[in-house]
């Protein structure tokens, strides 16, 4: 990596690793003994199912539109359902998610939340540090030694009555070049997921809890069938029972939405639900039509849930988990409050309010939120729409019927390309991309919680809009590169306008900014951003 490269070490079988004294726990040889026979049992698996992505694509831009499939009508038409999930995951009304770091991990895990979901993907940026120190953060809170002292004196530590864990590993796309087995790099997902599974699945048992996880940006059956051998083998080699993980899909790619069912099956024994991943989920539909002519989305600001394919979209969630007796979990509300302005909180605070209600009536069994401040509201939320009931599986929705035109319908009405949003999309991207390649993947901008997935939207609509004919702003100039780009150069100065030019010239701004006008340049379309922006984290 640039800047950085650590000490190496090559183990007898073959395995090279970035290593260092401090890493010498976590990564032990055991440990990664582990993660390569997991890797070399599944990494061609992998590398074909992206490959399969890929040639999904080329059929979306020939014409062929996402549809539900006929050759697993006989999954959708027939009576089955996941294995019930243990006492304490039935109850998940409000899940806080964030990065690993130490401060992270103590006050999401103590903040009254049922669920902590630590990130090692959106929220996260993958430095080789923040992937190894954050795997270290988790092993201590599992073992309930994690401690911290903050710069003020002030002491944290975890509470004895504390939210259960779930882990997100990174998305079958990306790799962890620091570790590789035979010459090639070891999948980020069986990295982060396999390091974590060895340290603490016995120890999580052992507790009365177990192994749980949130797995991102899958695109089909085929990858949740991946995932599910992947937990079956894992299982095996610690010779803990099959069924013991648990795990809860996002849906947050067009394409998996259209395979909801089937995914439900085949994690069938490792089920715990489904959950509505907004953001991605908005990405997803621009990356993946943004080649079609008569797709052309307006500000991000004016999609929201009750836009036509997002309604549709969260009610076949809601439906199909609940009939296959999984657990339904609403998405990210993005504000998140600001305890130096009440009138700015008071907002943040009556818009959360009016989503999570609206999520709990439609039949959500629980939500995600940012900020530890929203945990109380948010809990009382779904207590009283819930009648103080652990979940609303029982809520069948049997008024939804969902066609496949119903989730690619993206009319909004009044919808609109304004020069404001324009520059949102550069501003936010080059903010979060500067704040991301200095190693934090959750950034606070403008009341909002940003994390990868917000930026892609806001690099991925400059794209589509760039080389869009009806991308017209509401003064009735085009959207046009140059134009980005003049932006762009005012954006970074602006920028630097108000951070001043110590700051400006200590943080990666310009870097970010050369960045998205790569990202939106390339008219191949960078599938993400951490594919570009990896190179450049130590």
């Amino acid at each position: 990596m640039i800047d950085f490269m650590p000490a190496r070490m090559t183990t007898k079988s073959g395995i090279d690793c970035a290593h260092t004294v401090e890493t010498a726990g976590i990564l032990s040889p055991h440990a990664l003994e582990f993660v390569a026979k997991l890797e070399r049992a599944f990494g061609q698996r992998r590398r074909d199912l992206l490959a399969a992505r890929q040639a999904r694509q080329v059929e979306i831009d020939n014409g062929k539109l996402p549809d539900f499939l006929t050759e697993t009508a006989a999954i959708r038409n027939a009576e089955w359902q996941v294995a019930p999930v243990p006492t304490h995951l039935q109850k998940r009304w409000v899940e806080i998610t964030g990065p690993t770091d130490r401060k992270m991990v103590i006050n999401a895990l103590n903040c009254g939340a049922d669920v902590f979901m630590a990130d090692f993907e959106d929220a996260n940026s993958p430095s080789w540090s923040n992937m190894v120190e954050g795997q270290r953060n988790l092993a201590r809170a599992v073992r309930n030694e994690i401690n911290f002292t903050g710069k003020n004196g002030k002491d944290y530590k975890l509470n004895s009555d504390h939210a259960v864990l779930f882990v997100r590993p990174r998305g079958l796309h990306l790799e962890e070049e620091h570790v590789q087995v035979t010459g090639k790099s070891i999948s980020a997902s069986l990295f982060d997921f396999g390091i974590y599974f060895f340290h603490n699945a016995r120890r999580l048992i052992e507790s009365g809890y177990g192994p749980y996880f949130y797995l991102p940006k899958l695109e089909s059956h085929h990858e949740a069938r991946w995932w599910n051998d992947v937990f079956n083998m894992a299982q095996d080699e610690l010779k803990i029972d099959r069924g013991t993980i648990k795990a809860t899909v996002l849906i947050e790619t067009i394409m998996a939405a259209y395979e909801m069912d089937e995914i439900l099956y085949e994690l069938r024994q490792h089920s715990a639900g489904l959950n509505a991943g907004r953001w991605d989920y908005i990405f997803s539909v621009i990356k993946k039509f943004r080649n079609q002519a008569d797709f052309l989305l307006p500000d991000r600001q004016q999609i929201g849930m009750t836009t036509p394919f997002m309604q549709a979209y969260t009610d076949l969630l809601i439906k199909t988990c609940h009939h296959r007796g999984a657990h339904a979990m609403g998405g990210m509300s993005a504000f998140i409050p600001n305890r130096h302005d009440p009138e700015v909180t008071k907002i943040a605070m009556e818009k959360v309010r009016n989503d999570k209600w609206r999520e709990a009536k439609a039949g959500h069994d629980g939500t995600w939120v940012a900020h530890p401040d929203l945990v109380p509201m948010v809990t009382r939320i779904f207590e009283d729409a819930l009648v103080h009931k652990p979940n609303q599986i029982k809520m069948q929705r049997d008024d939804v019927t969902i066609s496949a035109e119903d989730l690619r319908n993206y009319a909004i009405e009044g919808g609109k390309i304004t020069n404001k949003g324009l520059c949102t999309n550069i501003n936010v991207a080059i903010l979060y991309m500067n704040a991301w390649l200095q190693g934090q993947g959750a950034v606070a901008l403008y009341n909002l919680m940003e994390d990868t997935a917000t930026a892609e939207i806001s690099r991925a609509q400059l794209w589509n809009w760039i080389r869009h004919p009806d991308a017209i702003l509401a003064d009735g100039r085009p959207v046009t590169l140059s134009l980005c780009r003049t932006i762009i150069g005012q954006e970074l100065d602006a920028i630097q306008d108000e951070v001043g030019e110590e700051a400006f010239q200590a943080g990666e701004y310009v870097l970010a900014a050369k960045l998205l006008d790569e990202l939106i340049t390339d008219d191949s379309f960078i599938d993400f951003l951490p594919q570009i922006g990896y190179t450049h984290l130590c």
